[in-house]
């Protein structure tokens, strides 16, 4: 795998940002820039990954295109299909996303709307509406699996790879987001091997992170740094390496820079040691 962290690192330049990644062994990044930075900026942190073997894994997009408020979900989707538009001039993996949200209070939130099946339509006429705007040929728009709203399983994001139809449409794998109940997390092997043999093929990049399931009622599975959960981490890697030894794996949800290279470390040596 090409491990990665979704923190943008302090750099004075493109080339000074990029060799702070390859010193640490990192072989992977999200791309830092907005789609307004002016073109030459983005075009020397394009070289600057090229020249430092660090792939692009993702262009966060990162909006609720199904906003209740009728102008800002305009605006969400604008933005959705510059940053998809930023991900193929850049040569990014991916631009990802969520599918989005029926809540007007958060814009990742549970919500009973988010299954509503006329929400759900609208929601495939977006991710179209998006993909068609930009018709990609180097990268994919992707949706990030949730435990509240579609994809939240692998088969719900194989069923919405086929509503949307769309060769410029894959999947981002983020196993833990899957993570939702009890049994999942104590049969995590089987979940994954499950999830890989549908999904696999239309992978284009993954999150990687762990998840605690806490010895309390009723159930509390909280998002932990690697290496302190219960997610079975080595199998997950294992998998992915199977599946392409290219693949960018980005560790996120970290509060700090000391945390990030933290769990580079920890996932490096797992890496780095025979299975027990």
């Amino acid at each position: 795998m090409r491990l990665g962290i979704s923190k943008k690192l302090a750099a004075n330049s493109a080339e000074e940002w990029a060799a702070k990644y390859e010193a640490l062994g990192l072989k992977a990044v999200n791309f830092p820039l907005k789609v307004d930075a002016p073109e030459k900026e983005i075009d020397e942190y394009v070289r600057a990954c090229a020249n430092h073997d660090l792939v692009i894994a993702e262009v966060g997009a990162w909006k609720n295109v199904m906003d209740p408020d009728p102008v800002k979900r305009a605006e969400n989707i604008r933005y959705c299909k510059e940053r998809l538009r930023l991900a193929e001039y850049v040569g990014a993996k991916c631009a990802v996303n969520i599918t989005g949200s029926a809540s007007s209070e958060k814009w990742d939130a549970a919500h009973r709307g988010n299954y509503d099946p006329d929400f759900q339509k609208r929601m495939i006429e977006t991710i179209q509406e998006i993909v068609d705007a930009v018709d990609p040929k180097k990268t994919f728009y992707t949706a990030e699996p949730m435990p509240w709203m579609v994809p939240d399983s692998p088969e719900s994001y194989l069923d919405l790879m086929k509503q949307v139809d769309r060769p410029g449409f894959a999947v981002h794998m983020d196993a833990v987001n899957m993570m939702s109940s009890p049994k999942t997390l104590l049969f995590c092997r089987e979940f994954l091997d499950h999830a890989f043999e549908l999904l696999g093929p239309y992978i284009k990049s993954c999150h990687i992170k762990d998840v605690v399931l806490e010895k309390r009622l009723t159930v509390v599975m909280p998002e932990t740094p690697c290496g302190t959960g219960d997610f079975d981490l080595r199998y997950y890697i294992k998998l992915i390496d199977a599946l392409s030894p290219e693949m960018p794996v980005v560790i996120e949800h970290l509060p700090n820079e000391e945390d990030y290279l933290a769990a580079v470390t920890y996932l490096q040596k797992l890496v780095a040691e025979p299975e027990a």
